[in-house]
């Protein structure tokens, strides 16, 4: 069964919702593929000046943003994972990513579990847990961001059956292009890293972001990978059934030969 599956690498002005969606819009659809993830709140940019600000800016799961991606995904028949700052109930506000089947379902929406920094301020902690959808014929686990650093993020959605990990990002730090790497071959699986390029520039101070999305195999390979510097779109021909073999050597299985019970701290 194969399928190819990549990254839309976007540039978001802040703020200007409408035309970040289009522009990523237009870019998704020059490339073949059966899932596309784009980055973490690509729809918005990413530094916020204050809570009150997310919540002008941000959209129940079923908004307009939502409604745009479902119409891509069903006249492409392209299964999308996108991260955007979700409007939840009771005024809870998250950093959340949407799962759009290649029919434009909303298939579920997982709210990031481990916030980075100001995001603190921004958004309430991230209540779904994880969770395994199948999307395209794939079984698609998502992470955003900093949930990259927490290697138990990688292993709970390897645990549960995926075979690629969707994560959508605006990373900062110079590390986790390479950590995905490990996540890939510690796991078994796929991994679609979605940054974006460019920075926030904003009236009480700046971020920069650092580009370089990515598609990881379960053999630790860069399998395609964008540029630091500009808007990027690309998709690889991938087995997923692939990441269904846990085997390392003839006698050794990466999940048969965990030794569970030595591992009681991971979860004290």
């Amino acid at each position: 069964m194969i399928r190819r599956i990549g990254y839309v690498q976007t540039e978001p002005v802040f703020g200007r919702v409408r035309d970040n969606v289009d522009r990523a819009i237009a870019m998704a659809s020059s490339v073949d593929a059966d899932l596309l993830v784009f980055p973490e709140l690509f729809n918005t940019g990413y530094l916020f000046e204050s809570r009150r600000e997310v919540e002008d800016l941000a959209e129940p799961a079923d908004g307009r943003t939502f409604r745009s991606l479902s119409a891509f995904a069903s006249e492409t028949s392209t299964a999308v994972v996108a991260g955007f700052a979700e409007r939840g109930e009771g005024g809870k506000i998250y950093n959340s990513a949407m799962m759009i089947d290649e029919t434009g379902d909303l298939r579920w929406v997982y709210r990031k579990t481990h916030l980075f920094d100001r995001e603190k301020i921004w958004f309430d902690p991230g209540d779904t847990g994880f969770s395994v959808v199948e999307l395209a014929g794939i079984r698609v686990g998502v992470m955003i961001c900093f949930d990259w650093i927490f290697p138990e993020s990688a292993r709970v959605l390897a645990l549960g059956g995926a075979q690629v990990l969707a994560h959508p990002a605006n990373l900062v730090l110079p590390y986790a292009q390479t950590a995905m790497l490990t996540r890939s071959v510690e796991n078994r699986v796929f991994t679609v890293t979605a940054n974006r390029v460019g920075s926030d520039e904003r009236p009480f101070g700046s971020i920069s972001f650092t580009g370089r999305s990515q598609v990881t195999s379960p053999g630790m390979e860069v399998l395609v990978m964008g540029p630091r510097d500009r808007p990027h779109a690309s998709a690889v021909e991938v087995d997923p059934s692939e990441a269904d073999d846990k085997s390392i050597t003839e006698r050794n299985d990466l999940f048969s030969d965990r030794r569970v019970e030595f591992y009681g701290a991971l979860v004290g």
